[in-house]
């Protein structure tokens, strides 16, 4: 087997993509004043609709998608540019996210005309939200073992089954499904297929989940005879293994993968600052390792962002830049706490601990998100030939 080797091209975000970040960033620091910074943390999982159709409204929403669907038509480096302001500024953009971040460009690339013209609009106007079913029940992120079973009927589908841990559901209009529309649980990757499924359809039951943190974004959703019609299915029959496969290449590798815990940081630093903690040479030395690696992801994310903008398939980058990033954000708070304790003397500001006590209660979810550890080095080892 001939190893495919990781290649991370440097690469520089162009000036008329640079100037949308002072725009974004005044007013974000309008619309987040007097937010705490433990309120922030949340970003990605803060379902705010009117927050999401406000940057529809200044047309920050489908930046890269196509403008006969009301999309911007610029490049993906410009987008890499709002979603790094959103995320460092804390901003709650997990309505949106799902559906502008992969569910759109699945639709464009895969979907019918008809499809593309109902629900991109939606999405890029925060009108549509979407949710992803991947997980299942006793599968872990093995998608492979999909057993939620969409069958023919005279008019269209039949889907039974559950999901699990399905982000927004309980919030969301409608659900990008992975089921299984042929074939047995055994046939792995054959027999896989998308399907676009209306959440309000009789037959769809969604349970929120409430986690260590108290936050309630997951949910177990459940399909009984829920009749779907033809045109809920998305590209053909059967390609759903590499449908999903070109769609996670989206959710690995951008700055989310980075910025999930990059509230805590910014207050940390700020406390260091303000309390003349840069003259002590071990909170320097932490400064400098958290700036160093951040950098680097930064610059590996950034490259591919470049090559999806070039419309090249950087599974194998996307997956190093997952893992590694993951890796930091569920670094980093450790880092921090353990900081705390070492330097005693340093006030440590209320806001800053109950901020990182959030952040460490969620941040073992890092690493599952957008499939775990495992199912990364799974790919980077494939990719290399090592397996």
């Amino acid at each position: 087997m001939n190893p495919t080797l990781p290649s991370f091209p440097l690469a520089a975000i162009p000036p008329e993509d640079e100037a949308l970040r002072a725009s974004v960033r005044a007013f974000l620091r309008e619309a987040l004043d007097g937010v705490p910074a433990n309120v922030r943390a949340h970003s990605w999982f803060g379902f705010d609709p009117e927050f999401s159709r406000e940057l529809a409204r200044r047309g920050w929403l489908g930046l890269t998608l196509p403008r006969e669907y009301g999309g911007a038509g610029r490049s993906g480096y410009a987008r890499f540019v709002l979603l790094e302001e959103l995320l460092n500024a804390g901003a709650p953009v997990s309505a949106h996210w799902v559906g502008e971040r992969q569910t759109a460009p699945l639709i464009l690339r895969f979907g019918t005309a008809a499809q593309r013209a109902f629900y991109v609009p939606k999405i890029i106007r925060a009108e549509a939200f979407f949710c992803i079913g991947m997980s299942e029940p006793d599968t872990g992120s093995d998608l492979a073992s999909v057993r939620t079973r969409a069958t023919r009927t005279a008019s269209g589908w039949r889907l039974n089954g559950r999901k699990i841990w399905t982000t927004n559901a309980h919030h969301s209009q409608y659900m990008c499904a992975l089921v299984r529309t042929s074939g047995a649980t055994e046939d792995r990757q054959k027999g896989l297929s998308q399907l676009i499924v209306d959440l309000s359809l009789p037959g769809v039951s969604i349970r929120p989940i409430r986690d260590n943190s108290g936050d309630e974004h997951f949910a177990e959703v459940l399909f009984e005879d829920v009749e779907l019609g033809e045109d809920a299915l998305i590209g053909e029959e059967g390609a759903g293994w590499q449908q999903v496969n070109a769609e996670l290449a989206f959710e690995r590798s951008g700055p989310e993968r980075l910025y999930s815990t990059i509230a805590l940081a910014n207050l940390w630093l700020m406390q260091l600052r303000q309390h003349g903690g840069a003259a002590n040479p071990a909170l320097r030395a932490l400064a400098g390792r958290i700036a160093a690696q951040l950098a680097v992801l930064r610059s590996m994310s950034l490259s591919v962002a470049g090559m999806l903008d070039r419309h090249g398939r950087p599974d194998l980058e996307a997956a190093f830049v997952k893992d590694l990033g993951t890796e930091f954000e569920q670094a980093m708070p450790e880092w921090i706490a353990d900081m705390l304790e070492f330097t005693p003397d340093l006030p440590a500001m209320p806001e800053l601990l109950r901020t990182l006590a959030y952040i460490r209660q969620f941040s073992p979810t890092c690493s599952l998100r957008g499939g775990t550890r495992q199912i990364m080095r799974g790919i980077i080892a494939r990719g290399l030939g090592l397996r």
